[in-house]
């Protein structure tokens, strides 16, 4: 008799033993796809025309941060001097055409001419695009402006202490300062400074050259590189320094995204053809705004009907204040900046209480880096 033998049931041993090469194996190529796929990533990152668009505006957005540095692992360190060596030139070039005088400030009304329907100080309004959320305010008369400067030496002021001291209506961040390791006082501003007619800081000479955003005695914007001297003839009346002009006689200067000088939280100036100011105050580095270029900036003030546009002070420093509260969120994380300079908006600035701080200062002995 021949006894039937059955063969026992596997082991839960050797069926784990047989799971887990298929796990292993599971685990191998998941990794291996991530490798392809980062080797791929990197191709294209690097090799191709469109991620070449994507890495260079990645580092023209670092070059505009505290960590302009960060941008040589993305372009190399010889390729990051030439790229902003080139946009200073452009900038530079940018404020050399003169300025063909479109802009067509209305006369005050008399007697013989006719009532004119009078328009609302202030107005401001959102504006957002692809990347960007922010304010577009308009100033409908000019002249209402002033540049107001800190209160007390050795130290920069917040744009909303300056509203509130001053008694402002509205206030805008002006123009560049001296700011070493992006840690400075907020007190040394760069090139010059004009208020009421008055020069208040000058570090070029009365024969010196700077790029200025600004506005003469007729209510005109002036914007672009002049001579001290120049300025002083042609009545300007409240200035700061910063660049580039960005549109002159109506017509763009930049030319598409790449050239946009990276994205960033931004503040810009322009006027229309009837004399209005426009502000254009632009979140950034933020989850709801992660910022917006110059040439988003352009877009928005052409369609607009800007005849003139200059780029002032951004980043960290860009803020909108409006009856005493700030209107925008500003990109640092503690808040406002201390500044040197700032656009402020009054009923009567005839009688708004700003001095001349550095007045009777060698500005050569000012340390931009003490607090």
């Amino acid at each position: 008799m021949t006894v039937q033998q059955t063969a026992s049931p596997p082991s839960r041993l050797a069926s784990n033993k047989r799971r887990r090469p298929k796990g292993l194996r599971f685990f191998v190529y998941t990794i291996l796809s991530f490798a392809f796929l980062a080797v791929l990533s990197l191709c294209w990152f690097f090799l191709t025309a469109s991620g070449s668009n994507v890495r260079l505006m990645m580092a023209d957005t670092l070059i505009t941060t505290q960590h302009r540095d960060w941008a040589k692992y993305l372009i190399g360190s010889t390729e990051l001097q030439k790229r902003v060596e080139a946009y200073w030139k452009s900038f530079d070039e940018m404020g050399d055409e003169k300025d063909k005088g479109i802009v067509q400030i209305p006369s005050s009304p008399n007697a013989q001419t006719p009532v004119t329907v009078k328009k609302e100080l202030v107005k401001i309004e959102p504006i957002s695009g692809t990347n960007f959320k922010g304010q577009l305010v308009t100033i409908s008369d000019p002249k209402k402006l002033r540049i107001a400067v800190p209160e007390k030496v050795g130290k920069g002021e917040k744009v909303s202490s300056m509203v509130k001291r001053t008694g402002a209506i509205l206030g805008v961040n002006g123009g560049g300062f001296i700011d070493p390791n992006w840690e400075g006082n907020g007190f040394q501003p760069e090139g010059i400074v004009m208020s009421g007619g008055k020069i208040f800081y000058n570090d070029k000479g009365m024969n010196g050259t700077v790029q200025v955003v600004g506005i003469d005695k007729e209510g005109r914007m002036i914007a672009g590189k002049y001579k001290i001297s120049e300025l002083v003839d042609m009545g300007v009346q409240e200035a700061v320094s910063f660049s580039p002009r960005f549109i002159v006689n109506g017509v763009g200067q930049i030319k598409s995204q790449a050239d946009g000088w990276g994205i960033a939280p931004r503040t810009s100036m322009a006027q229309t053809k009837d004399g209005s100011i426009l502000f254009a105050i632009i979140d950034g580095r933020q989850k709801h705004s992660i910022g917006a270029t110059l040439y988003d900036v352009q877009e928005i003030f052409l369609e607009h009907g800007a005849v003139t546009a200059a780029n002032l002070d951004g980043g960290a420093s860009t803020v909108l204040v409006h009856n005493n509260a700030i209107i925008n969120k500003p990109s640092s994380e503690y808040g406002e900046r201390y500044l040197p300079t700032a656009w402020l908006l009054y009923d009567h600035p005839e009688t708004a209480p700003i001095k001349n701080v550095w007045e009777g200062l060698d500005i050569r002995k000012i340390d931009p880096s003490k607090w």
